[in-house]
């Protein structure tokens, strides 16, 4: 089984270190899929759900919000402003702030409020999502 070395750096903390078989991530072209010896790349990472799978067959989850990702040389670098696991997400404060972000769409005060607004949505999307994909409750 072909293995790369993956880190996914959030802004607060380390998420993952460690070997990889595949790696799925959400970026502007959709969902894109990542394996060993890839070629070496750079891309914008958007809000979604990012999938991790280990050389052990486990499965991560997490909600991701902007960054970035490097391929280089069999190992991937993820660098995002959020990463959360399902039980780390609390499903209330995700629906509050999507109806915040709605809200701040509807009003129209300036392009970069609207442009935040639709960031800040994207994000609570993304985060209930995996929430309710995972069955877990908060």
């Amino acid at each position: 089984m072909n293995t790369f070395k993956l880190r996914v750096l959030a802004a607060e903390k380390p998420f993952y270190e460690g070997d990889c078989i595949s790696l799925v991530i959400p970026t502007i072209n959709g969902q894109y899929g990542i394996l060993a010896m890839h070629y070496n790349m750079t891309s914008a990472i958007v809000p979604g759900v990012l999938k991790i799978t280990t050389p052990d067959n486990e499965e991560i989850f997490a909600a991701v919000s902007e960054g970035i990702v490097k391929v280089e040389d069999n190992a991937v670098l993820l660098l995002v402003d959020t990463a959360e696991r399902p039980e780390e997400i609390d499903q209330n404060r995700a629906r509050r702030s999507e109806e915040m972000a709605k809200e701040a769409i509807l009003q129209k005060k300036s392009i970069q409020d609207y442009n935040a607004a639709q960031a800040k949505m994207a994000r609570a999307i993304s985060r209930l999502r995996l929430k309710r994909s995972q069955n877990i409750n908060n």
